[in-house]
């Protein structure tokens, strides 16, 4: 399609021309499984005389009438934008068209239950796809007020950000099926990416919270019928109250819309997204058998991220896109600090540390990095944004801005810049502005260092003690790589820890300012030197932080003996930092793993070391040592999932990782009888779930093929058991299968975004590299038409997930700067892509030359 883009310059010089005054929108869903009508009316002022354009992406414009006049849709529309001219003082616009329904995840996203046949539709619009479903001025910063008329089956539920009314009863459709009219009230003032329309058969369940202004908040879950059975709404409630009470209080307003819904939905894309008043969440948050620690807390944060978007982002949003990451940093700031001080998860800085903090410096560390605040000169620039910098390291800078000015001194920043901003626009030098006068801090040069360069720091410790252990200098060592020079300052604590009685205990805390190359700490002088001592302790700074050779020794014999998760994270953060930049053999990290993994007490923490030992096995440990180190890690997590306390949140994490790397024909057989049913683990329910994960490990190992997986699709014939058996179907371990895989994702493209995603996770599944090797050019061949071809969504899908990475040697390098080198300049997206898949198999070349004997 022409003309998807929007630059920052069109956006700012459409923005100064116009001011929108509304919208009404009806929309028609009975018109078959293809198209929907779409009718829009725009009332807006602009300058008389001047001409701008109305984004709209359809598949027929039928008419468009400006100020009563009759415009040629063959003339003024491209199917991506309508010309309007000579515009009026004040100006009615309306466009009727007919859109296409979407199975990408993005726009009007249209999906039939296998269970029962039934249609369920929902949108996503962040960043520029509420264009997909309505004409609109697609930018941040023209905020209007929508007013949706849906017509749809009378058997539906319709669901957008003003209650939803009663529904009215209309003529029956060609079909015969009975349809009715909803006709929404119209909105506050909103940005359109956070507009949203849920229609379909969902089923609900209602409560409500009463907030801090005594108004009564009505709040409804739903999810499709069947997944009822398996919804937890009372948990969704209990943290939806907690996350209102909190942030009320936090943010001294109260919430500012009329209602709360929170709607799972299928294929989406994203973990959620903050439509106002009507969030809508990943349906894998449904569980419908045993999961993880880590996944309900996910949940969770997820929950509370969405949730503090309806003030920040909804109520108060980025004037554009380059403050996206405050946007997002800031739900995921608020998010773990509404979880450690208002509900259950109180370990949940834990979780930062171990996830987001891990993503983010995996993300500063790629050639690709750059200042979180980013330049956005257009869509096509944010589309990539939503990354580890945007979310992860803005959430940890935001986590540091907070020690540096004080807690209560940000929140009363915030609460100010809330009142001030309320239903407007703002930029990043708003809040700032807030936080200053708020805190008395000259927030200038911490700014610029912080947000407007990239690249993490590295401290290290230098201690020096006399003959008795007692500490005669202490210093603090920040450094930089070349390529991102900057040297910072944070506001950090230095942690003092001894062995005691057997554990590892926090004797000492010191906190302070450090900033420059050398930072000495005087009041660290004269202690006895502790058996370890840890930088960024309770982890308030962005860094990555080493040990001092006698801390290390301290760390890898006790690690296991921490009385707290947290520096028991940081640590095994630093390890594997170490063994990522090639400084430590990738065995070691194995090593470490496999020896402290069962005594790890936090479920996110033990899920995100599984992940890295698969990573390291796969792609860090040398390739003479890989068979040998992979079968012996699989062994010990058997041992330890039938030592460990029976039906435990490690026992199931420990089998699932068993699963994924087993290879030998022992450990297949294990596999085996867990699926039979023929041997048992004392406390693992083998759900349908991990019945796909075992039978899937089977398929991957050689022992079953494609009818052993259309019987299991018969046993469960669900949307979760269509993806789990396109995935298995694409790992089955023949030159036959991949090529088959290979055709139905990059040839055909006719799968949906969850399908697609399935099966290029199980063409990747392999037992030998050999097999990807015959498609490594076809790859680089069919890249450029796909990103062409496809939406953002699914080209990235393929273009990261069919990357030969796991063909890491010189030559997959050597071929993709040849690529690099012969792409056009307007190709930014798929550079940026490109560049980071190079990253990794250079980085796993540069940690397998590290792990020596």
């Amino acid at each position: 399609m022409p003309g998807l883009n929007l630059t920052r310059g069109e956006a700012a010089s459409r923005a100064e021309l116009l001011n929108v005054e509304s919208y009404n929108v009806t929309l028609d869903l009975t018109k078959g499984p293809t198209v929907f009508g779409s009718t829009t009316t725009v009332r807006f002022s602009a300058r008389a005389g001047a001409s701008t354009f109305i984004d709209a992406i359809t598949d027929t414009v039928h008419s468009v009438t400006l100020n009563g006049t009759e415009l040629d849709p063959a003339v003024v529309s491209d199917g991506v934008r309508i010309q309007l001219p000579d515009l009026a003082e004040d100006n009615e616009l309306v466009i009727v068209a007919d859109a296409p329904y979407m199975n990408t995840g993005e726009g009007l996203h249209r999906f039939v239950d296998p269970v029962d046949g039934e249609v369920y539709l929902y949108t996503q619009f962040e960043v520029p796809d509420s264009r997909r479903m309505f004409a609109v001025f697609e930018q941040p910063d023209l905020k209007a007020s929508f007013t949706f008329t849906v017509t749809a089956p009378s058997h539906w539920d319709v669901v957008s950000n003003s209650p939803t009314p009663a529904p009215e009863p209309i003529e029956a459709g060609d079909d015969g099926g009975a349809r009715s009219v909803w006709k929404f009230a119209p909105t506050p003032r909103l940005s359109s990416y956070v507009t949203a329309l849920i229609a379909g058969p969902y089923q609900s369940v209602r409560s409500e919270v009463t907030s801090s202004d005594g108004r009564v908040v009505p709040l409804g879950v739903f999810a499709r019928k069947s997944l009822m059975q398996y919804l937890d709404a009372d948990n969704i409630f209990e943290l939806t109250r907690q996350g209102f009470e909190f942030f009320e209080a936090q943010f001294g307003c109260p919430y500012p819309f009329e209602k709360y819904d929170q709607l799972f939905v299928p294929e989406f894309n994203a973990g959620a997204m903050e439509n106002a008043g009507a969030v809508t969440i990943l349906e894998g948050y449904v569980f419908r058998g045993k999961v993880t620690g880590a996944q309900v807390e996910r949940r969770a944060i997820t929950v509370l991220h969405e949730l503090a978007h309806m003030w920040f982002g909804d109520l108060v949003t980025m004037r554009w896109w380059n403050d996206l990451w405050l946007n997002e940093s800031f739900a995921e700031y608020m998010s773990h600090l509404a979880a450690v001080e208002n509900t259950e998860f109180d370990h949940a800085w834990t979780t930062f540390a171990s996830v987001e903090k891990s993503w983010a410096y995996r993300q500063d560390q790629l050639p690709t990095t750059h200042p979180i605040f980013a330049d956005i000169n257009s869509l096509q620039d944010v589309e990539v944004n939503f990354d580890g910098i945007t979310y992860a390291k803005g959430a940890s800078v935001l986590r540091q801005l907070v020690a540096w000015v004080g807690p209560e001194q940000f929140m009363a920043g915030v609460r100010t810049y809330f009142a001030k901003h309320a239903w407007g626009n703002t930029e990043l030098s708003d809040l700032m502005q807030e936080l200053e006068a708020a805190s008395g801090r000259d927030l200038d040069r911490w700014g610029g260092l912080w947000l407007e360069t990239a690249g993490v720091n590295t401290l290290a410790p230098e201690v020096t003690v006399d003959e008795n252990g007692v500490i005669t200098g202490f210093a603090i060592f920040q450094t930089a790589i070349a390529e991102q020079p900057t040297i910072r300052p944070h506001r950090l604590a230095v942690g003092f820890y001894d062995v005691v009685d057997g554990k590892l205990e926090r004797v000492h805390r010191e906190e302070l300012d450090v900033d420059g190359p050398c930072t000495d700490v005087p009041a660290l002088v004269g202690k006895t030197r502790p058996d370890l001592v840890l930088l960024n302790d309770d982890d308030l700074a962005y860094a990555k932080v080493r040990l001092d050779p006698a801390s290390l020794a301290t760390a890898k014999a006790h690690l296991k003996d921490f009385t707290s998760s947290l520096p028991r994270t940081l640590v095994w953060g630093s390890a594997w930092d170490a063994a990522r930049d090639g400084e430590t053999p990738a065995r070691g990290y194995v090593d470490l793993i496999l020896a402290n993994i069962a005594h790890e007490t936090d479920s996110s923490v033990i899920l995100v070391q599984l992940r890295q030992l698969a990573t390291t096995l796969t792609y860090y440990v040398a390739a003479e040592h890989k068979e040998e180190t992979a079968v012996r890690a699989a062994d010990r997590l058997w041992e330890l999932a039938s030592s460990v306390e029976a039906g435990s949140d490690a026992q199931l994490q420990f089998v699932k990782s068993y699963a994924q790397i087993s290879r030998s024909d022992s450990q297949l057989d294990r596999i085996q009888a867990l699926l039979d049913g023929t041997s048992t683990l004392e406390g693992l329910t083998v759900d349908q779930d991990m019945r796909w994960e075992l039978l899937t490990a089977l398929v991957v190992g050689g022992r079953h093929g494609q009818d052993r997986i259309e019987e299991e699709l018969e046993r469960d014939n669900t949307s979760n058991g269509q993806n789990a058996a396109a995935l298995a179907k694409a790992a089955i371990p023949t030159a036959e299968a991949k090529d088959a895989a290979w055709e139905s994702i990059v040839v055909k493209g006719e799968l949906s975004n969850a399908l697609q995603s399935s099966a290029v996770a199980g063409f990747t599944r392999v037992p030998d590299t050999a097999l990807l090797e015959p498609f490594a050019e076809k790859y680089f061949q069919a890249v450029p038409g796909i990103v062409k071809e496809r939406t953002h969504a699914l080209a990235q899908q393929i273009v990261v997930g069919l990357y030969p990475a796991q063909l890491t040697t010189q030559a997959t390098i050597d071929r993709t700067d040849e690529f690099l080198a012969a792409l056009p300049e307007d190709s930014a997206a798929l550079r940026r892509m490109m560049l980071e898949n190079r990253d990794a198999v250079a980085r796993a070349l540069r940690a397998r030359a590290a792990d020596v004997d």
